[in-house]
């Protein structure tokens, strides 16, 4: 898989070259390189694990007593409002690679039925389907993303590459009561993937971030995302003693991009590393609770509880680590992990506004993972498989 990644970091320097150059525009360029770049790096899944192996057993198909009929009627109902064309797009097989295909740069190739093509009803009838998985915390966060990436575009003078209209919508099986399928939102700075088995629901990967994190200016000023995110870590690396900072605290200078969890990682290996948090105390953990809650509580409410005892359940193996100062303006990232969860926050570097070098406040990335082969919901899918051969 290094090997891999090199020849992708490789790739996506000669991608940079070539419209550095102005040969080409970078999502025109886009469409020759980034297949040769897909074909190298999707391998087979396995998912994020801590040693290359996966633990077995750690999900199970049952009923939540939750329903999923109001995703299931939106998926349909969305559907409808398409042409033949677009509709031939936008479905996949519940086990089509389109699942993993997500890429949370601007200048990755999409599939599916883009809103910057679909008529105003049609934009109504997809922002339903989102809305009918997410939380109306979750919601607005996701709505929130797409007005900075037009803010993004007004900053930039390039409606070409940004927009609040350039995101991407594909159905993974048919939609169904008990059948699985799931759908896929993907965009710059957001992807969600939604599977669904039954009542029961996957939602990860999950990616959410900007590049401003505020609108200071123009058609959406006022407009921030991940504060609240931001704010919260702060609140629990400075709620532990100096022992547990001690453990929790890897390195207390950051200087690069952290994350584990972006694209084309869905088989990272993350060694759990940092505190752990049966370590904590009960003031502690009810913030990092909080936090996870956070995270989670992007999803409808119903199965975001359902989603936090899962977490609950393996909680003494569950690990908090940070990288980076602790001071109230200080760049950082961290990282909450277990058997069933990865979630990471980070400060990234600038990348498309001018800015000086190094972590900025101004560009966050966060990624929500389901570690140990369950992200895009895909034991349950296996199991599902198991017993009932299609």
């Amino acid at each position: 898989m290094k090997t891999l990644l090199k020849l992708f970091l490789g790739l996506v320097a000669v991608l940079a070259v070539i419209v550095g150059a102005g040969v080409l525009r970078p999502v025109e360029t886009s469409r020759v390189v980034w297949p040769i770049i897909e074909a190298l790096v999707l391998d087979e899944f396995v998912g994020i694990t801590t040693d290359g192996e996966v633990r077995p057993n750690l999900f199970e198909i049952r009923s939540t007593g939750v329903t999923t009929a109001e995703v299931s009627a939106a998926a349909r109902a969305f559907l409808a409002t398409l042409t033949a064309e677009q509709k031939e797009k936008t479905l996949y097989p519940v086990d089509d690679v389109e699942w993993r295909r997500w890429a949370n740069v601007h200048i990755s190739t999409r599939q599916g039925v883009g809103l910057g093509e679909m008529t105003a009803s049609q934009q109504e009838a997809a922002w339903a389907l989102v809305a009918s998985g997410l939380s109306a915390k979750g919601l607005a966060l996701a709505r929130d993303i797409t007005r900075l990436e037009e803010h993004l575009a007004e900053l930039m003078e390039d409606h070409y590459q940004y927009g609040e209209h350039r995101y991407w919508f594909t159905v993974m099986g048919e939609p169904s009561d008990s059948e699985p399928w799931g759908w896929q939102f993907e965009g710059h700075h957001l992807i969600i993937n939604f599977f669904v088995l039954g009542d029961q629901v996957v939602m990860t990967p999950t990616f959410m971030g900007s590049e401003p994190v505020v609108a200071k200016s123009g058609k959406y000023e006022g407009t921030e995302v991940l504060q609240v995110e931001q704010q919260m870590g702060l609140a629990l690396i400075n709620s532990l003693s100096d022992v547990q900072r001690g453990r929790a605290v890897l390195v207390s200078q950051k200087t690069g991009d952290n994350n584990y969890g972006e694209l084309f990682q869905d088989n990272a290996i993350v060694p759990t590393e940092g505190l752990k948090l049966a370590e904590l105390t009960p003031e502690q953990r009810r913030l990092a609770e909080q936090l996870v809650r956070t995270y989670v509580g992007n999803i409808r409410p119903a199965h975001a509880e359902i989603r936090m005892q899962e977490i609950l359940e393996h909680w003494d193996e569950t690990y908090f680590a940070w990288v980076g100062g602790i001071d109230s303006d200080a760049v950082f990232y961290y990282r909450i992990q277990s058997p069933v969860v990865m979630i990471e926050f980070d400060h990234q570097q600038p990348v498309a506004l001018d800015s000086p070098s190094g972590p900025s406040r101004q560009h966050i990335h966060t990624v929500v993972r389901t570690p140990n082969g369950n992200d895009y919901g895909k034991d349950l899918l296996r199991q599902h498989l198991l017993q009932h051969p299609h």
